[in-house]
């Protein structure tokens, strides 16, 4: 089939890829989000999608919406038989979804209809799932609401971080991606509505709610730690340093003391009481500082972290 692929970060990429590998196909065009700044100079960097479609010699296309006649009217006529959208992160409009022959299709990173919206990885640990997915829907007017052509499952471990999720679920995506395809073109898919009243909205994170609230249970606290990393990073404040949690766990000791207090510093890390029972951090950030062991950064920093210092208040 003639693909016409419209996606932007890493995940998106990886998908890109898995259709480049499929020689049945071919990727007419892609279409990808402006070069946005980045990094400490904020110099304009393009998309990890943008540039394996450069890497290909693919037409790439960054309109600023899709909402405009005239873009529309350039997608059409580029004549693709099916539009593949991953992570695109633009809205597509109703001449859009109409304009190839077989219709978009969305590789979406949760069992819908679990997770609707753009951070479904990071919601999941953060609400404790014991697993998630890739589904591969129809795409309709609707955020997330397409019949379902594909829903591929996988667990999430208890130490899951949305790093290493986000790996697992790129696994998982690409030879979905392939065998739905392949269905599509035989003729032989089939598809599933999703039942509306089973879904939630994954909103996207924000810095705002990535500061550790110590009054919470340590299992709430362990599970936001994780689905935070690697963005925008837990944090908590000591004094006026700003400090990233970068890996915690619930410990098994019992406390009987006031949320945010450091109980003990030693090699196991940092052990932090909260709302119930405690916290556990074993890796940590100061500011202007890299990642590092708890237990190292106690070699010459250690008088930060006394025991019955408060956090975060």
């Amino acid at each position: 089939m003639r693909v016409l692929f419209a996606g932007t970060p890493d995940f998106a990429a990886a998908h890109l890829q898995a259709l480049l590998d499929t020689p049945e196909h071919q990727v007419i065009g892609v279409y990808t989000q402006p070069d946005r700044p980045a990094g400490r100079g904020k110099k304009l960097t393009a998309s990890p999608v943008k540039k394996l479609a450069l890497e290909h010699q693919l037409p790439v296309f960054q309109p600023q919406s899709l909402k405009d006649p005239e873009q529309q009217r350039l997608l059409h006529a580029l004549q693709a038989e099916i539009m593949v959208v991953v992570a695109y992160g633009l809205i597509l409009p109703q001449p859009v979804l109409d304009a190839p022959r077989l219709g978009c299709i969305n590789v979406h990173a949760s069992i819908l209809p679990r997770w609707r919206g753009a951070a479904p990885i990071q919601r999941a640990i953060e609400a404790g799932d014991a697993e998630t997915g890739v589904t591969i829907m129809q795409m309709d007017a609707g955020l997330d609401t397409g019949a379902m052509l594909s829903v591929s499952r996988c667990e999430i471990d208890p130490s899951e971080t949305s790093a290493s999720l986000h790996h697992k679920l790129e696994q998982l995506g690409a030879p979905a991606l392939r065998h739905t395809l392949e269905s599509i073109a035989a003729g032989r898919a089939v598809a599933v509505d999703q039942d509306d009243q089973l879904s939630c909205y994954a909103a996207k994170i924000t810095k705002q709610e990535a500061l550790i609230d110590w009054s919470q249970p340590a299992q709430v606290l362990d599970r936001q730690v994780r689905a935070f990393n690697p963005f925008p990073a837990a944090y908590t404040t000591l004094g006026e340093l700003r400090i990233k949690v970068w890996q915690a766990e619930v410990a098994a000791t019992e406390v009987n003391i006031p949320p945010c207090q450091i109980i003990s510093a030693d090699n196991a890390g940092l052990l932090v009481s909260c709302g119930e029972q405690s916290l556990l951090i074993t890796e940590i950030q100061l500011p202007g500082k890299s990642r590092m062991a708890v237990s190292e950064i106690l070699k010459s920093r250690g008088e930060l972290f006394a025991p019955r210092t408060l956090l975060g208040s």
